[in-house]
């Protein structure tokens, strides 16, 4: 249903044309390129989409009419179409949804190819990105799940689909463009997160029970058991403002590079961990675990050029050299690695020492440090619109590196995120949980110049990320002015204060209590380390003994959670006797 929030319009499709005749689907329409011909198509009911995230109206399935866009003289052709004038507007996020897929064309059969939905403003003269990028095959349809946000209001826009080669075909299936509603989206995340995070806890009196009534229960958080960091490096650690910041508010560590092949041995043969030592005597003081990033970095323009140097023979040499120095140096340290970062994106050692390299980085590593857990690490898996990391391509490669003895365990997100939209990030953590394989955000950061906005998408992936039992701790990339890698990403300022974006970590670290007052004191209790306290009950009632022992009832009870997707929801039952 369309609802206005001020001038915004939720749940309208800013293309949608209504047209009834036969050809209404075509009407509006344009094609690019001189040779490129649109028709409209009926696609066999066997092969239209089953499944989709798009839930711009309540079940919608996938219509099956598309529109094909052939003699396409080149990557530029394709077809486009206007968006519904003064539809959008500043500051709002639109999603951009809908299917694509590849004619027969003349182009190289089953060939995959990049599909490019983009965003054109002002007469072409701007195009923005973000629009969706996706990688289309012939035989398939592929789901389009594009963001996009303007930052003044456009005097004409359109949407442009373009980016397969010559000779391709392009088919569109229900393109639309909408603003997302993030606060229902929120709404609809509360009772998920509930469920996620926390559990009942009943406490059972049996015949003591009529003798308690009045009796109060007080349930207080400890501390929080889902763990929030920070990158560190050897100068931010220098500025007694950040120290604050981090001392308070995180729970985790990683090095920004002090950690790295380049770093500690920038010279073959000259190793030197001083950095990567001093920043861990740093957590060690504060009490932080340090996630170790990373042991290789497998895209290519990483690799320091001594190593581009060595022979084959030498680099495998090397290989063995480095996780021997690492592993053995740090052994029980770091208690999770990044074993190769960012395999997705590049295949640096794969190329040079064959397809087995990368799996035994893995089991090196595991045989070296065995209490370590290791992850795989990537970006743009969570954001829908990169062909090169798909959730889908980062499941295919965890399965690869298993099967041969390669213990990976765990799955990094990196999420250096721009305009982040609930649904896509959560359907990349749904297909990722399938591998059971617990997932952390490594790398977060939300580049926005807006500040206000910046607090709103950072809001957005927390809620996500919080919401979803696969997900078990988010580490930022950075949190101080001046210190960041990416341009206005910061939540605190160079004095350390805390600025709007800042203030969403500490929003979603205070877990929600809600205890309900029932006859036999029936609570709600966060999946964390908790104490209860209960007042005004008889002392000859005593909890059931433990361990031999009995407990007051008046003394307090503590409790800690166990990961949320293995511990199930089942209650925690505390029984009480009468002697």
């Amino acid at each position: 249903m369309a609802c206005t929030q001020e001038v915004v319009v939720f749940g309208v499709n800013l293309l949608e044309s209504g047209a009834p005749e036969d050809d209404g689907l075509v009407a509006g329409w344009a094609a690019v390129g001189p040779c490129t011909a649109l028709s409209a198509r009926d696609e066999e009911p066997a092969k239209v989409p089953t499944e989709t995230i798009n839930d711009v109206a309540d079940g919608y399935r996938p219509s099956g009419r598309y529109v094909l866009a052939s003699g396409r003289a080149g990557e530029a052709d394709g077809l486009r179409r206007a968006l519904k004038r003064a539809a959008l507007r500043p500051r709002v996020t639109y999603r951009v949804a809908g299917w694509v897929g590849l004619g027969d064309g003349d182009g190289d059969e089953g060939a995959r190819h990049a599909v490019r939905v983009s965003l054109r403003v002002d007469g072409g003269c701007v195009v923005v990105d973000g629009g969706a990028v996706v990688c289309a095959e012939p035989g398939r349809w592929t789901e389009i799940k594009g963001a996009f946000r303007l930052k003044e209001s456009p005097r004409d826009a359109e949407v442009y689909v373009h980016g397969a080669p010559a000779g391709v075909d392009v088919k569109v299936m229900d393109l639309q463009v909408f603003a997302t509603d993030r606060r229902a989206r929120f709404r609809k995340l509360r009772k998920k997160t509930d469920k996620v995070r926390k559990r009942d806890v009943v406490l059972n009196f049996g015949s003591a029970a009529s003798g308690i009534s009045g009796a109060s229960i007080r349930v207080m958080q400890m501390d929080s058991s889902f763990p929030f960091g920070t990158c560190i490096n050897t100068n931010v650690i220098q500025n007694p403002g950040f120290v604050d910041f981090f001392a308070k508010h995180f729970d985790w560590a990683v090095f920004e590079n002090e950690l790295k092949w380049y770093h500690t041995e920038a010279q073959q043969g000259q190793l030197n961990y001083s950095d990567s030592d001093a920043l861990l005597d740093f957590c060690d003081r504060y009490g932080k675990p340090v996630r170790g990033h990373c042991i290789f970095w497998a895209v290519a323009n990483t690799v320091q050029q001594w190593v581009k140097n060595l022979d084959d023979d030498q680099l495998a040499s090397a290989v063995r050299a480095r996780l021997q120095s690492l592993l053995t140096r740090y052994a029980g340290r770091f208690p999770h690695y990044d074993v190769n970062n960012e395999m997705l994106h590049g295949s640096y050692y794969q190329d040079r020492l064959g397809d087995d390299i990368n799996a035994f980085m893995f089991r090196e590593a595991a045989r070296l440090d065995p209490g370590a857990t290791l992850f795989v690490n990537d970006y743009n898996v969570e954001g829908g619109s990169d062909p090169n990391a798909t959730p889908e391509k980062y499941i295919e490669q965890i399965s690869a590196l298993q099967q041969k003895g390669a213990a990976v365990g765990g799955i990094g997100l990196q999420g250096h995120v721009t305009n982040p939209v609930g649904e896509i990030i959560c359907d990349a953590l749904d297909k990722l949980a399938t591998t059971d394989l617990p997932v952390w955000l490594t790398e977060l950061d939300v580049s926005e110049s807006d500040v206000d906005l910046r607090a709103e998408d950072l809001e957005v992936v927390l809620r996500e990320a919080y919401a979803h039992p696969a997900v078990e701790g988010v580490i930022f990339w950075g949190c101080m002015q001046g210190h960041m890698w990416r341009q206005d990403a910061c939540l605190i300022d160079a004095d350390g204060n805390v600025n709007d974006a800042g203030e969403s970590p500490d929003s979603i670290m205070q877990i929600r209590r809600s205890p309900e007052g029932v006859d036999i004191a029936r609570a709600r209790a966060d999946r964390q380390r908790w104490t209860l306290q209960i007042q005004g009950v008889p002392r000859h009632v005593h909890r059931a003994a433990r361990d031999g022992d009995g407990e007051g009832a008046q003394d307090v009870l503590r409790g800690e959670r166990g990961h949320p997707s293995r511990a199930g929801h089942e209650p925690l039952t505390i029984t009480f006797t009468v002697p």
